[in-house]
């Protein structure tokens, strides 16, 4: 029969500061956001934009020609002008 080994002090406080090192890093990792909205906001900020896609969404925009008028001006015709 294996008898279980008692452990020294140094054991035990090293066991210790590993859960208490795991609790916090637990701890840091959970957060609550009160709307979806803040949970977006702060996954944004927080995630950065693949070169990627980042170059690729440059040159869409490039593409896109610029507007002459706003939006309301053009649906409502160009009066005032």
């Amino acid at each position: 029969m294996d008898v279980p080994k008692k452990l020294t002090t140094r054991q035990q406080t090293n066991e210790q500061a590993q859960l208490s090192a795991g609790q916090s890093t637990q701890a840091e990792a959970t957060r609550e956001f009160a709307t979806v909205d803040k949970m977006l906001r702060h996954d944004s900020l927080h995630t950065p934009v693949p070169p990627s896609i980042a170059v690729r969404l440059q040159e869409s925009v490039q593409k896109e020609a610029p507007l002459s008028q706003p939006w309301w001006r053009r649906l409502f015709g160009g009066a005032g002008e």
